[in-house]
């Protein structure tokens, strides 16, 4: 009799236990939108600390921008992510796919980066080598009019070597 007592009271325990902590919001937000809203606020967030002046220039709040962009409001978005942290593993699953969403991102956002890098370098070489051809189609100039010939014939040269 006292093990189906003893069982009973597990039992009763265990059931009790498997009741949500948290109760589903009347507007919980969908796990996958849930998902984009997390990830836009992470990269805003980046945003914000790395480069603070590019938000302020054109005066965003990054929780507004993402509360407009997908219809929500910020106690519909409190409320939904205390539902979801209620589960541990599975808010834990969520903060996973966000983190490799947020890698996957920085590598083509480097890419992205070392290719402007490289861009900006080609035309620097490009813009340098007119600067010295005019430079030293000046010293030409220069050269022809210390060697005595006219002022005239000298620039004459020179704007033919310039074209």
């Amino acid at each position: 009799m006292k093990k189906i007592i003893l069982f009973l009271a597990v039992l009763t325990l265990l059931v009790s236990c498997k009741d949500e902590v948290v109760q589903k919001p009347e507007r919980l937000i969908d796990k996958d939108v849930m998902l984009d809203v997390m990830y836009d606020l992470a990269v805003l967030d980046a945003i914000k600390y790395q480069n603070p002046v590019s938000l302020d220039t054109f005066k965003i709040n990054p929780r507004d921008f993402i509360y407009k962009k997908y219809k929500i409001d910020s106690l519909q978005f409190a409320k939904s992510n205390v539902y979801y942290a209620s589960d541990y593993e599975d808010y834990k699953l969520m903060f996973e796919q966000i983190t490799k969403r947020l890698d996957a991102n920085k590598k083509s956002a480097d890419s992205l980066v070392n290719l402007e890098k490289k861009k900006k370098k080609r035309d620097l070489k490009k813009n340098k080598k007119p600067e010295k051809r005019a430079k030293s189609n000046a010293k030409v100039g220069q050269q022809l009019i210390h060697k005595g010939k006219s002022s005239e014939k000298a620039l004459s040269q020179t704007r033919i070597m310039q074209a």
